[in-house]
């Protein structure tokens, strides 16, 4: 029985270890890319550095336009992070703390989207965006992911809110506040948790977002990373500097990894907790 235990144990950190090379692995080996020259890189990929080229990492910011990209990143998530988090913590306590009439068709009609494909209502939503002159404009863009309503954030955080006593409203409501005031000071501070959950997962869906940024912005000077780092990569058809490009890529990772590694324990604890307790 020991044997049998002792070689489990084994076979699983095998495992754990071969599963975090897989992750680890094209890290380092784009980071040590980005520190080499050209030609070095095009004589040998696997051979070890002469001397490392910090400057690679001057050029991307300048040469493809990183840092500006980054300036409008910033910018987009920014603001359609606080916006659409706050819209989202508005909609899920209407939804799971105040009873109206048709609210369960509401909540039907709401997980009947997820079974919908998003991709169908790419052309009328450019259509619209077009009408209202809101296509290659940042602001247009926050107005759109931020008034989208996702519907897994609306789950999670609803969850979430669902689980908080019922109680603690009817004491509010009966000294005399208001909704907006219950809410605000009681909803709201318990709901924390729950809320900053939702608003890492939107950070990472809105950095990562490419597919936005490139339906709508055609300005290059209003690029987000994204669309940057893929404009960069088309460019490589020309002057094939790939060091130059990996020095970009690993630029566009550095606030999602810093993300990652703050927050890592809100994510687990806080989608864990609004799961089971919704």
């Amino acid at each position: 029985m020991r044997e049998k235990r002792t070689i489990i144990d084994v076979v699983w950190w095998v495992l754990l270890i071969a599963w975090s090379m897989a992750i680890l692995f094209p890290l380092l080996w784009v980071f040590y890319q980005s520190l080499r020259s050209n030609p070095s890189f095009f004589q040998d990929v696997w051979a070890l550095p002469e001397s490392l080229n910090w400057m690679n990492y001057k050029n991307a910011w300048i040469k493809y336009g990183i840092g500006n990209a980054m300036l409008n990143t910033l910018y987009y998530v920014g603001v359609s992070l606080v916006l659409g988090t706050f819209l989202t913590t508005i909609n899920a306590y209407a939804l799971t703390r105040i009873s109206f009439k048709g609210r369960k068709l509401m909540w039907a009609l709401i997980m009947l989207s997820l079974f919908l494909p998003g991709i169908n209502a790419l052309i009328p939503q450019y259509v619209l965006m077009r009408e209202l002159h809101l296509t290659n404009s940042l602001t247009g863009l926050i107005l759109l992911d931020s008034l989208g309503e996702n519907v897994f954030f609306l789950m999670l955080l609803g969850g979430f809110m669902r689980s908080l006593p019922k109680e603690l409203e009817e004491s509010g409501f009966l000294d005399g506040a208001s909704i907006f005031q219950v809410f605000m000071r009681i909803i709201f501070p318990l709901s924390i948790p729950g809320i900053v959950t939702v608003a890492i997962f939107k950070f990472l869906g809105l950095y990562n977002n490419f597919l936005g940024p490139f339906i709508y912005l055609s300005d290059q000077s209003k690029y987000t990373i994204g669309v940057s780092m893929y404009a960069a990569n088309q460019m490589m058809q020309y002057t094939s500097d790939w060091v130059t490009m990996f020095a970009g890529v690993m630029i566009a990772m550095v606030p999602s990894i810093i993300m990652f590694m703050f927050f890592q324990r809100w994510i687990m604890e806080g989608a864990t907790l609004g799961a089971v307790k919704g």
